[in-house]
C-alpha cells in the first residue's frame, strides 16, 4: 500500500518545526556537498523568524505525514517580475527522502498561481539537489552547468 502525504499551506505555528526540518536536512544531507562553515551560514537564515519572513512573500507549503511536517517548499516572484517566478526552500527530512515527497512538493508548486502566471521559473539549486531538479525537467540557465559564486546551480524551466 502506498503511503499518502498531506500537503497544505504553511501556517506561522509551523515555523519551529519547519526551521528544525530545514536545519536537520542541511546538516545531514547537504553537508555531503558543502563545508560545515557554508552549512552553518545557511542555518542562520532558517530560524523560525526567518521562515515566517520567507513565507510572508512566497506561497509556502508543507507536506505532512500525519501530524509531522516532513517536507516543505515555496514559490514566489522572481525579483518582483509578473512573468517569472522562483522556487525556494525545498527540503525533505533525510529519513523521508526517496519516497516521492520532493516530487509532490514540485507538483504542488507547479500548480500554484505564481507558477501558472510565469513563462519562466528559476531554481537556485544546491549541488545536493541539482540532479533531482534536472529529473523534474529543469535545465541549466544559459547552459551554465557549474555552480556560481554562491555555490548554487541556476536552473530554469519555461512554460
Amino acid at each position: 500500500m502506498t503511503k499518502t502525504y498531506h500537503v497544505r499551506r504553511f501556517q506561522p505555528s509551523d515555523a519551529d518545526e519547519v526551521s528544525a526540518l530545514i536545519i536537520k536536512t542541511l546538516r545531514i544531507t547537504n553537508s555531503k556537498d558543502y563545508s560545515a562553515e557554508y552549512i552553518e551560514n545557511d542555518v542562520k537564515q532558517f530560524s523560525p523568524e526567518g521562515v515566517i519572513k520567507r513565507a510572508g512573500w512566497t506561497h509556502f507549503y508543507v507536506v505532512c505525514d500525519g501530524d509531522i511536517i516532513v517536507g516543505c517548499g515555496a514559490i514566489g516572484p522572481y525579483w518582483d517580475k509578473e512573468d517569472e517566478s522562483s522556487l525556494f526552500n525545498i527540503f525533505v527530512l533525510p529519513e523521508y527522502q526517496g519516497k516521492g515527497i520532493g516530487r509532490k512538493i514540485i507538483e504542488t508548486l507547479e500548480s500554484d498561481a505564481y507558477f501558472l502566471r510565469a513563462r519562466r521559473i528559476e531554481i537556485p539549486a544546491s549541488i545536493t539537489a541539482c540532479a533531482f531538479y534536472r529529473k523534474m525537467g529543469y535545465t541549466y540557465k544559459d547552459g551554465v552547468d557549474v555552480p556560481d559564486e554562491e555555490q548554487l546551480f541556476r536552473l530554469e524551466k519555461f512554460r
